[in-house]
């Protein structure tokens, strides 16, 4: 199914098919990537949000149902610097909305999630897991960190949204690129959140990382059946990546609230937004991102500080039954999404590659 050009990279990650399914934090499941795994592509499980414990429970959970490869992912972000002027301030900017909801917004924010640049715990266990990939999203990792996972044989991938980002990586040692364009779901993997986004879309800085890296590239974007993996591969990329395809699927951590907006109109009108978490992130359109259309970056305190009351936000509004403040992450195919499982989805998606490419 994959052409020559791609077959290093079908090697190097030990599948048979140019399809990874994207690792989304708090949506994307072990019987998810066992799924995706079983069918030659690259079963990815998000743990940014997890403690070690989690992961690795997480890993064992995906090694019951699978002996095909893992990627595992995790955040690089820059740890939080926190800010107690602005946090209250945003409390109370957001305190109309929880009144909405008939309750009350936390008296303080925190760092929910610890960044893996400092994450020794989850550091050891990757390397004592040995997933086949660790990928990382919004920045470099140490170049300790780097050293740690090669010696212990795991395949490394990282997100860029930009050339410069991918020369990065790159100097770096990271063995594969995804290339994540603008029309992604999800949070930006920008390295800098307030630096200026040139917004590149997927084919775009497909084709430019393939012609200005010399490792291999993976499409991410936008991209939601077979006819969309071809047009990946024909750039230059290796293999697509794939997450808001599989949002709707059976074995997916969405909720109701979340499948139903991905499966209305809102589907065909995501945004971009920093006001769920601190960081922009492609969601599709709900309460929360009309809230939050017209308040400045300035007012938003550093993520994931701000996602700890995005969070607080949803669970009181799905508790009064108003579900339009979830972090309801989908990329601009969404109104292409397809509810099936996970394993008939791969089946579907590997015919119409196999077609495309014929």
């Amino acid at each position: 199914m994959a052409t020559r050009s791609h077959a290093s990279l079908l090697s190097l990650l030990d599948i048979t098919v140019p399809i990874v399914q994207a690792p989304m934090a708090g949506v994307s499941s072990p019987a998810m990537a066992a799924a995706v795994s079983n069918q030659g592509g690259l079963g990815s499980l998000g743990v940014g949000a997890m403690t070690a414990t989690k992961a690795r429970e997480a890993i064992r959970q995906f090694r019951a149902l699978s002996n095909g490869s893992l990627n595992v992912n995790v955040f690089v972000h820059q740890p939080a610097r926190g800010d107690a002027q602005k946090q209250a301030a945003w409390l109370k900017r957001l305190n109309p909305e929880f009144e909405r909801a008939d309750a009350k917004p936390p008296e303080a924010l925190h760092e929910i999630y610890t960044s893996f640049l400092v994450d020794d715990d989850m550091l050891a266990t990757l390397r004592e897991e040995k997933p086949r990939v660790v990928s990382f999203h919004f920045g470099v990792p140490r170049a300790a960190q780097i050293d740690a996972l090669r010696r212990a044989g795991i395949v490394l991938l990282a997100s860029a949204t930009n050339v410069q980002e991918a020369l990065a990586l790159e100097a770096a040692g990271i063995d594969v690129i995804v290339a994540q364009g603008y029309e992604a779901g999800g949070h930006r993997g920008v390295f800098d959140p307030d630096a200026e986004d040139s917004r590149l879309g997927t084919f775009a800085l497909t084709r430019l990382l393939a012609r200005k890296t010399k490792v291999p590239v993976i499409a991410s974007g936008g991209i939601m059946d077979g006819a969309g993996i071809a047009a990946a591969l024909a750039l230059g990329a290796g293999a697509a990546q794939l997450g808001t395809a599989f949002v709707g699927t059976d074995e997916s951590l969405a909720d109701t609230g979340y499948r139903r907006a991905l499966f209305s109109d809102s589907a065909h009108h995501t945004t971009m937004t920093r006001v769920i978490s601190g960081r922009p992130a492609r969601c599709l359109a709900n309460a929360f991102t009309q809230w939050g259309a017209d308040v400045p970056d300035e007012a938003i305190p550093a993520y994931p500080i701000t996602y700890d009351a995005g969070k607080a936000l949803n669970a009181a509004g799905k508790a009064a039954g108003m579900p339009g403040y979830g972090a309801q992450w989908a990329g601009q195919g969404a109104p292409l999404a397809r509810a099936m499982s996970a394993h008939a989805l791969m089946q579907v998606l590997k015919n119409e590659l196999e077609q495309a490419l014929s």
